[in-house]
């Protein structure tokens, strides 16, 4: 028999010991900015009472296990300045978790492993973290002084915060290291955020202004939030192993020239509060931006691999890849599923006046349609980095866009697939497949939540392993120091689920457990067939197929 008793009491002993660290600690209240190095321990709880700035110079240091509860609706929120540090490495045990009392309070005796999700959000801040890598914003409504070619001193105000006076640097970012390191982020969780500064200025789970690629951001979840899940603002940072649940607007918004990559990527779309769209409902599960004018540079050229996106069903109009303003972007083994509205959606411009409304083509940029037939090397002469090669490496072969190796399943909109084909998405050479089997193992959904037009079928029970098409891919990512290689389509093999046993998910019961010793059986049943006694059924239930 499988060794379940030792890993079972294992697991349970280090469950005991988080549920009495949480249910001790002391409650520390943040009260002013960080100036110099610090540390928060698990012992304690942090509440942050007011926008709490790190400032340069200082590095706050989380401990694994800490919690961070903010007063309900106090819109306590946290913002690491350019040239100051956070390290927030927990573990899979021990996840440092960012959130509102009013969740603590739905937890059993102080366990963060417990709770019971809550249809809400905007009950806290954010954080964000401003760094000094390239950004492409200019014109109207960028700071006085910015240009169209990239540029150390382009700089911008981080959405969601305001200066004090003209000469506040603390809430910019941007500059001309794309080597910049702002810290470390490992097991962290960020739930039912997003303060609202006013109308359309509002704090995503996550924002990331010009952050550069020697920070680290891996094993990070954002669950409900009145804004975008994770939006990026410019710089090189990379993104591994993210989930994003619930979200009131985009699930991942990229903007003003990110030039990052990811992989292994959960976004499961829903809602947070019944609200517009944008403040509480779904929007768009990938919303990419080029720059701002859209002849700006850097322009956003990312590359994406094994992400797993389930979109609304119900045709509630909200797209899954919206692309604006000369953005380019890769897709390659993934699964796009349950999409209400078009997969891949040419949005043109972001609709903003201040930031021109020039969209693909401007200025002698590239078509939407030269995107998908240009190679990824094929930089733009129009307002260049004078060294072009190395500021644009996230794409390694292929095209500017393109989507490749990829499952469709479930998009049933009568334009779903309209965009796509016209650019060639489902030309034989891409290796996609619209598959007629479901290429995850389970997904369940609640009843209908309405908000007038608009309907949601809130995911309440899921298990993302691949299955189906999605279990065996053609090719994988490239290997180097960054991706993992990982030859199935989505963010999930078979046999495994790096989501489950330290996020909100997983608490909140919406996450199946993986099978505990791989691919063979549940834990009580033995290698030969026969069963131990225990609540077989149970495990049958929680774990799905027993391979």
């Amino acid at each position: 028999m499988k060794n379940v008793t030792l890993r079972t009491s294992v697991a349970a002993a280090v469950s005991a010991a988080a549920l009495a660290g949480a249910a001790g600690a002391a409650e520390i209240l943040v009260t002013a900015d960080i100036a110099t190095s610090t540390t928060w321990t698990k012992n304690n709880t942090y509440n942050l009472q007011t926008q709490i700035y790190v400032l340069p110079g200082a590095t706050l240091t989380i401990e694994p296990g800490t919690v961070i509860a903010s007063t309900t609706g106090l819109g306590g929120s946290l913002a690491v300045t350019r040239d100051a540090r956070i390290v927030a490495l927990g573990t899979a045990d021990e996840p440092i978790i960012f959130t509102s009392k009013a969740d603590v309070e739905t937890w059993t005796n102080g366990d963060p492993k417990t709770g019971t999700w809550r249809a809400t959000c905007n009950e806290w801040g954010n954080l964000t973290i401003c760094g000094r890598g390239y950004i492409g914003k200019y014109g109207t409504g960028a700071i006085t002084g910015n240009t169209a070619v990239p540029n150390a001193n382009n700089v911008a105000v981080m959405e969601g915060l305001t200066q004090s006076s003209p000469t506040d640097s603390r809430p910019l970012y941007g500059g001309g290291n794309d080597f910049d390191y702002s810290g470390s982020l490992k097991y962290v969780s960020f739930r039912y955020g997003g303060k609202v500064i006013g109308l359309g200025n509002e704090l995503n789970g996550i924002s990331l202004g010009g952050i550069g690629r020697e920070t680290e951001i891996d094993y990070v979840e954002v669950m409900n939030n009145v804004d975008d899940g994770i939006e990026i603002w410019g710089g090189t940072v990379d993104l591994k192993h993210f989930q994003v649940w619930n979200i009131g607007d985009d699930s991942i918004d990229l903007d003003h020239g990110w030039r990052g990559r990811g992989q292994f990527g959960l976004i499961v779309t829903g809602y947070s509060r019944i609200a517009a769209s944008g403040s509480g409902f779904l929007d768009s599960q990938f919303e990419v931006d080029g720059a701002a004018k859209s002849d700006a540079q850097p322009v956003t050229t990312c590359a994406f691999y094994n992400v797993t996106s389930i979109g609304q069903p119900l045709g509630t109009g909200r797209h899954a890849l919206k692309y604006r303003d000369g953005a380019r972007v890769q897709y390659n083994n993934c699964i796009f599923m349950d999409s209400g509205a078009e997969i891949v959606r040419n949005d043109n411009t972001d609709g903003e006046a201040t930031d021109g409304q020039t969209g693909y083509g401007h200025n002698g940029t590239l078509s939407f349609a030269a995107c998908w037939t240009t190679d990824f090397n094929v930089t733009s002469t129009v307002n260049p980095f004078s060294n072009p090669a190395e500021r644009y490496t996230s794409q390694s072969s292929g095209k500017l866009c393109q989507i490749t190796d990829t499952v469709f399943f479930n998009n049933t909109n009568a334009s779903a697939y309209t965009t796509a084909t016209s650019v060639g998405v489902f030309n034989a050479a891409n290796n996609n497949v619209q598959a007629t089997t479901s290429p995850i193992v389970l997904i369940q959904r609640g009843a209908n939540v309405t908000n007038g037009s608009q309907i949601v079928q809130p995911v309440t029970r899921l298990d993302p392993r691949a299955a189906g098409d999605a279990v065996t891919s053609v090719g994988m990512a490239p290997a180097n120091s960054f991706y993992a290689p990982a030859k199935y389509r989505g963010a999930f093999g078979a046999n495994e689920n790096w989501a489950y046993g330290w996020s909100a998910a997983s608490a909140f019961g919406f996450l199946v457990a993986p099978p505990v010793d791989g691919p063979a059986c549940p834990a009580d049943l033995n290698d030969d067939g026969s069963v131990d006694g225990n609540d077989l059924g149970q495990l049958l239930a929680d774990w799905g197929t027993c391979n």
